[in-house]
This record gives C-alpha cells, sequence and structure tokens, in this order.
C-alpha cells in the first residue's frame, strides 16, 4: 500500500481523487485550507482518509504533512481568471509560492513523485485549435501565469534535484461538488442551478465561445496514471476529451436533458477569457495510456442529477 497526499483534497476534483485512493485501497492523507474546500466533500471517505488542516503556504506545515509519502496529487489552488484578475497577489502566493513549498518539502521527503494540475489556461489567446503542449503559452490573466510559473517549477525540481514531477493541463473540468453559488464558479454548475430553478442563463459575450468540457473522473484517471507511468517525469500533458462544445450547445444539451427551454441573457465579454479552447491529448494517450472515459453527453447527465439530489437536500 502506498500512501498518497492530495493537497486541496477537500476541494471538487481533490475530494474525488481521494474517494478513488480510498476505492482502490490505498492509505490517504488530505491537505486542505478549507478556503474553498469543504469537509463534506469528503463526507463518504472521512472515516477512512488522514485530514490535515493547513495552508500550503506555509512551509513547514507543508513538510508535516509530506512525511512518509509516497506519491502528491497536488491540487490545492486558488482557481478562477476572474478572482486572479481582482486580486493577483493571493494567486500567486497561493498557485505559485504554495507549490513551490509542496515541490521542497516532496524533495526533501524523498517523494516518488508530484503530479501537479496545471490548467489549459496556460495557451492563452493563441487561436491555433487543437492546443498542443508544444505550443508557446500566452497566459492572458494573474492566474494562467501562476498555472505556467509553477508548472516551470515542477520542470526545474526535476531537472535539478531530480525529483519526479509531471504537471497536467485540465481544460474545464466539471462533475458533482463544484460550488455553484460562488462569485467565481465555473458555467456548468452556474448554468445547472439557473435551469433547474427556471432562471434565465447569464451567458458573456454571444455564447459561441466553445470549451473542451472535461468530467472529472476522466481527470481522476489521468492523476493516477500520472503518478506510476514510466518515463514521464519532467513531461507537461493536457488532460480533456479533445472535444469543444459551445455554450449555445451547452444550454441546448441542458434543455435536452431537463425537456424545458431556458432562457438566456447576453452580457459583456468578460476580461482575460479565451474564445475558444480544445486540447490535443495525444502525449497523454500516448504516455500515459489515458483515455477519455466518460464523454460530455454522459457526465452532463450525471452532474444534472446530482445537482437535482443536491438542490432537494439543500432545501430539506
Amino acid at each position: 500500500m502506498d500512501t498518497y497526499l492530495v493537497t486541496g483534497g477537500a476541494g471538487f476534483i481533490g475530494s474525488h481523487i481521494a474517494d478513488e485512493l480510498v476505492r482502490r485501497g490505498e492509505s490517504v492523507r488530505v491537505l486542505d485550507n478549507l478556503s474553498t474546500g469543504k469537509r463534506e466533500n469528503l463526507a463518504g471517505v472521512n472515516e477512512q482518509i488522514e485530514f490535515r488542516e493547513g495552508d500550503i503556504r506555509n512551509l513547514e506545515i507543508v513538510r508535516c504533512a509530506m512525511q512518509g509519502v509516497d506519491y502528491v496529487l497536488h491540487q490545492a489552488a486558488l482557481p478562477s481568471v476572474p478572482r486572479s484578475i481582482a486580486d493577483p497577489m493571493a494567486s500567486h502566493e497561493v498557485n505559485v509560492t504554495g507549490t513551490l513549498n509542496v515541490l521542497i518539502a516532496a524533495r526533501d521527503a524523498q517523494v516518488k513523485r508530484v503530479v501537479f494540475a496545471s490548467s489549459s489556461s496556460v495557451y492563452g489567446d493563441n487561436p491555433t485549435l487543437p492546443k498542443v503542449e508544444t505550443m508557446s503559452p500566452r497566459p492572458r490573466s494573474p492566474y494562467a501565469v501562476s498555472k505556467l510559473s509553477a508548472e516551470q517549477y515542477c520542470q526545474v525540481f526535476t531537472q535539478v534535484y531530480g525529483l519526479e514531477t509531471v504537471s497536467l493541463r485540465y481544460f474545464n473540468v466539471f462533475g458533482s461538488r463544484q460550488d455553484p453559488y460562488s462569485h467565481y464558479s465555473a458555467v456548468i454548475p452556474k448554468f445547472i442551478i439557473a435551469a433547474l430553478n427556471d432562471e434565465a442563463i447569464g451567458i458573456n459575450s454571444d455564447g459561441l465561445q466553445s470549451r473542451d468540457f472535461t468530467y472529472v473522473s476522466n481527470v481522476v484517471n489521468a492523476n493516477l496514471r500520472a503518478c506510476k507511468a514510466a518515463s514521464v517525469a519532467g513531461q507537461v500533458m493536457n488532460v480533456s476529451c479533445g472535444e469543444r462544445y459551445t455554450l449555445l450547445d451547452l444550454i441546448m444539451e441542458l434543455e435536452s436533458l431537463l425537456g424545458k427551454s431556458i432562457g438566456r441573457l447576453h452580457g459583456p465579454e468578460r476580461v482575460g477569457d479565451v474564445k475558444h479552447s480544445q486540447a490535443d491529448i495525444g502525449q497523454a494517450c500516448q504516455l500515459l495510456e489515458y483515455v477519455p472515459l466518460v464523454k460530455f453527453n454522459e457526465g452532463l447527465a450525471r452532474t444534472v442529477d446530482w445537482y437535482r439530489n443536491f438542490i432537494v437536500n439543500s432545501n430539506a
């Protein structure tokens, strides 16, 4: 049995990773400061994991959490492009300094490998589709800069110190447990909650911007494959489904799932947003034997069902 540290393990993606590790019989430690994560996200595995409340910006806290760890799944971050534009220093401190702390502590604890949650935002406004890892990054927000900086720290720690790292560039991950009520919520939970409540959906710009929406179980699969795949140290890989859908496509799919029409309210384009995003996933398929097992339509149907129950339970 290996011991895994999941930073940000009480968050949306981190808690799904913790669930799967427990299901596989692994030893799981979670480090989370609960600023955006929630203990209830771990309710199903609470008795089978070790939970430590702490902030990755504190190196000593990270050092303590790192003791006896074989693999690190580094999900802790301050997400959201708009949030980073409003407060670039906070994004830098968590996403860059926090990641540096994780890498230093992992190096010193002789961890076997760190898998880092990066972001497709690093590609920025490069118009070429699909996005390939060899493209020159063109970040358009402090959040994107912070993720790119952390990626480069990971590669340097592999080259200089021999700490094995893998960076996974996530593309618009969605699924259960995403907070739909935050000002910085992702688009899918926001849209689903509005639709279930018979409210019009607010759309930035014309709704023709497209995204490679990726169901969360695909990301979990890629993370766990990245822990033990051979000859991948220092690599950066896209993780997605390799497809793209516009926001209008998303709304039409929700209308089909819910059996009703959904109102639309168009607003101005959001600062820092990228118009189109789609991944080339060839590298992950080759190096990790990654396959996106849950496609967009199936993932959306599962997510709608979860939020339907979420609303019922919230109103109980």
